[in-house]
């Protein structure tokens, strides 16, 4: 109910099979799936966006999360995929949000790229990830942003969704990340316990 609740105030459509536009990525990404809204009403429960951050999604798919920020919480937000008919979704899910919402879209930017290619802006704050692809993937990007705050000081969190133990291992044992907050889905994690946020900041 959640899922079309959502979509249908924010004039999107995000749903989808998961296996939806798998087949054109290479076995280093994985397959289209959204986060719930449910697990996403949870996370903000017990975590701060202010309209000051700069949220990126990493294996944004349809725009899903960006859309539900921008809107809750006025914060900038960038997505990336690699996939161009999710990405060109995104794009169209951005005009008919825009036209129902009357929000400005310059804060909701998409970008069709390889998530390890984009380049960190010095605005980018908090960096969400719901496994889109394997550690190597997520090893290159987290240096990419451990070089972006070298250049440009700032607190940066990692927001995990359904983490992996390879994204936490390297987190906590190759890299000054410390874990913040774990934040547990209620109804989900006594049959899943990887029904869980993870929030990791620098230390």
């Amino acid at each position: 109910m959640k899922e079309h609740y959502y979509d249908k105030l924010l004039n999107i459509n995000t749903r989808g099979d998961r296996l939806e536009g798998a087949a054109k990525k290479p076995h280093r990404y994985y397959p289209y799936e959204p986060t719930p809204y449910s697990a996403l009403e949870e996370l903000f429960k017990n975590y701060e966006v202010s309209r000051f951050d700069h949220v990126v999604d990493f294996g944004c798919g349809k725009g899903r999360l960006n859309f539900y920020i921008h809107y809750f919480y006025h914060a900038s937000v960038t997505g990336i995929e690699m996939n161009e008919t999710l990405y060109q979704e995104a794009l169209e899910n951005s005009k008919t949000f825009g036209r129902k919402t009357k929000n400005r879209l310059e804060r909701i930017q998409f970008h069709c790229c390889l998530a390890e290619e984009y380049t960190i802006s010095p605005s980018d704050n908090r960096f969400y990830f719901f496994n889109p692809f394997s550690i190597q993937v997520f090893r290159s990007i987290i240096n990419n942003i451990l070089i972006s705050i070298e250049n440009h000081e700032r607190d940066v969190e990692v927001i995990l969704y359904y983490p992996s133990q390879d994204y936490i291992y390297y987190l906590e044992n190759d890299t000054a990340f410390e874990l913040k907050k774990e934040i547990i889905l209620p109804h989900d994690y006594l049959r899943d316990s990887n029904e869980r946020f993870l929030i990791y900041r620098l230390g």
